[in-house]
């Protein structure tokens, strides 16, 4: 899965906070709900829009983008 049918930045949607693609929901909710002790499965019920493997793949974004980060400094 690509970064773009994962997360969409758009100025007309939600003033252009990341959401995922084909939705109006925002990424970072899914941070604020694992952090909160969600699970993804929580998640998934409460945004049906959003599909696991986005979920998933946001996941694994976030994470190479963490580690990138952190082998940069």
């Amino acid at each position: 899965m690509t970064a773009a049918n994962v997360i969409t930045i758009n100025p007309k949607v939600l003033s252009g906070t990341p959401v995922f693609t084909g939705t109006r929901v925002p990424v970072e909710s899914l941070i604020d709900h694992l952090k909160a002790g969600d699970t993804l499965e929580d998640f998934l019920e409460g945004f049906p829009g959003v599909q696991r493997e986005q979920a998933e793949a946001f996941l694994e974004l976030a994470l190479d983008a963490a580690l990138s980060h952190a082998r940069a400094a």
